[in-house]
């Protein structure tokens, strides 16, 4: 049964409440464990019980974090951190060129800085190297260093890893793995054929927190002081928030306790990115993702491929402003680059169909750096996992992202076992993959196949999913203070939609050539400002003719900060007519 009888909204979309199981534990909550009705919605969504509220709200390291003894390889991995530490040995650390790996790779150089050693960055670029460890590099890197640590990165690479003879090598990775492991001195990845998965939504930064973990516990147990790791939390919630991965169980701890970390503002890098970024108040999981993300990934997109990695990790503050201008600017060029290939690949999707299991896409010319920008926007906007691919001749490079539910770097991995592409992997969300071009069509149709098996494209695209009602009086700074309390969300944890019902449009004023401005009252005395992006495209600029007909709307609510002011705000999704 639809929710508020909306069948059809103005953007095409059923909407969906919450199941009577989900409203009987919220009353519950309520009445038990003295929490606003809006904030009980969104805990009863989660499954959080009456007797749990209190820890749900209030996140801990110290009850969350796992045993990192737990994973496999860890004692190997820590005892030759700590000894490559301990007796100065030179140290070199391959990271991936984005900002999970640039995060993990900083996480690194910080925690060893404290111990007063340096190590060797050392980043592959996107087109000539591609991803992850190549021959060269590590045979390079073999012959003046004793330890190379790769992280975000390594786990598939057994011929790279081979050639780096003389040196010692460990992965530190998240990626998912096959059953043959790399010959090397340890590969942590709670992503191995022979891991439980209980630790498999950490990205390659909590990874790394991890191995630091044991490596401090080792280090006290041999009457050594180890660096402040909790210092280190604003860096892994950055990479945890940026590579999409899911805000539950330790993630959400790491992430609530690296946001208090990074609002004392302490690392140049972060300091210097949100101030090019123009965030003027205490960082949420939003400003992570979608601020200072996006900067520190441009780097690797469209510039020089460790400069993301270099903002993070430098300790001097002037450099931190310079790398954080370069970035900005690379950020702004990425964007332009983005908006053409994504009304390209877009075009190109939609004549090809968007109702299959899969969308993609493929052009020459296509950045590689942006190809999975695009492939995010695509999926977004389709619902459906959604590849992205540009060709330079006869080499084409992609990459895609997948919706909840369905495992995107297994199926890319099954194209690569089974020869229909040149290489590929990634996790459940994102994948990465090379292959020619007569490999194209035939992996594209093998994948649909292998991504239909698993449901893609068929659990309701047109649904949109709310966690209740909101009267526009109820919506308060108090309670969306409340409310971000229950957070962080992102990937695993939507952020809450609420419905307004049946409010009328006391004004609308366009913004820019797509969006859209309005107030919304109830008949009382209090208004709500609303926000409609991209209302062209969606439809929604429809409510500009509202001719004083009543409307339901539907989006989540906000504090918009403005000129030291903090204002309550709807972003609007969704709108139906109520009469």
């Amino acid at each position: 049964m639809s929710f508020l009888g909306v069948e059809t909204s103005l953007t095409g979309r059923r909407w969906v409440g919450p199941s009577a199981e989900v409203e009987r534990l919220a009353q519950t909550l309520v009445q038990r464990a003295d929490v606003e009705p809006a904030v009980a919605a969104i805990l009863a969504r989660r499954g959080v019980q009456p007797e749990d509220v209190a820890s749900f709200l209030a996140p801990s390291l110290r009850d969350l974090l796992p045993d990192p003894m737990t994973l496999k390889d860890m004692a190997p991995a820590a005892t030759r951190l700590v000894t490559a530490a301990r007796n100065g040995e030179r140290i070199a650390i391959f990271a991936d060129y984005d900002v999970d790996g640039g995060s993990s790779a900083a996480l690194l150089i910080w925690w060893l800085r404290a111990l007063g050693r340096q190590a060797t960055l050392y980043i592959p670029d996107r087109i000539d190297e591609g991803y992850g460890p190549n021959d060269e590099a590590m045979a390079a890197l073999a012959k003046d260093h004793d330890l190379i640590i790769c992280v975000d990165c390594g786990t598939l690479s057994h011929g790279p890893i081979a050639a780096a003879k003389g040196a010692d090598v460990m992965v530190l990775d998240h990626h998912l793995a096959t059953a043959e492991l790399p010959d090397c001195v340890a590969v942590v990845n709670p992503n191995r054929v022979d891991e439980d998965g209980a630790s498999g939504h950490l990205c390659a930064a909590g990874v790394v927190f991890m191995v630091l973990v044991d490596a401090n516990r080792r280090m006290r147990e041999a009457g050594e002081k180890g660096p402040d790791l909790m210092d280190l939390l604003d860096l892994v919630a950055l990479a945890t928030v940026a590579d999409v991965a899911p805000l539950i169980g330790v993630n959400r701890a790491l992430v609530v306790q690296g946001l208090k970390v990074m609002a004392r503002r302490q690392r140049p890098g972060l300091v210097a990115l949100s101030d090019v970024g123009r965030l003027d108040r205490a960082p949420t999981s939003y400003h992570l993702g979608f601020v200072l993300g996006p900067r520190v990934n441009a780097g690797g997109r469209i510039g020089a491929a460790d400069l993301g990695a270099r903002c993070l990790s430098t300790d001097n503050m002037s450099e931190a402003e310079a790398l954080a201008a370069k970035l900005d600017t690379l950020n702004t060029d990425r964007r332009e680059i983005e908006q053409r290939v994504r009304e390209a690949a877009l075009a190109q999707a939609e004549a090809r169909g968007l109702e299959a299991p899969l969308v993609w896409a493929a052009e020459d010319g296509w950045h590689p750096g942006v190809v999975g920008i695009v492939a995010s926007r695509l999926k977004d906007q389709t619902r459906r996992p959604a590849i992205v691919i540009g060709f330079d001749g006869d080499d084409g490079k992609g990459s895609g992202r997948s919706v909840a539910g369905v495992d995107l770097g297994a199926s890319i991995q099954k194209l690569a076992a089974e020869g229909l592409i040149q290489k590929g992997g990634g996790h459940k969300m994102a994948a990465g993959l090379s292959l020619s071009r007569m490999q194209l069509e035939p992996a594209m149709a093998r994948l649909t196949e292998l991504l239909a098996k698993q449901g893609a494209g068929t659990g309701g695209p047109a649904d949109l999913r709310l966690d209740g009602t909101l009267m526009p009086a109820a919506a308060t700074p108090e309670l969306i203070e409340k409310i971000e309390a229950a957070g962080p969300y992102g990937a695993g944890a939507p952020a809450p939609r609420f419905a307004l019902p049946a409010l009328r449009i006391r004004h609308t004023r366009p913004v820019g050539e797509t969006h859209l401005k309005l107030t919304l009252s109830d008949g009382g005395p209090v208004t709500l400002d609303a926000i409609c992006f991209d209302a062209v495209r969606s439809g929604l600029d429809a409510l500009q003719a509202h001719n004083g007909r009543s409307v339901h709307v539907a989006g989540r609510v906000e504090l918009n900060h403005w000129q030291g002011r903090a204002r309550v705000q709807l972003r609007l999704e969704d709108a139906a007519w109520a009469d």
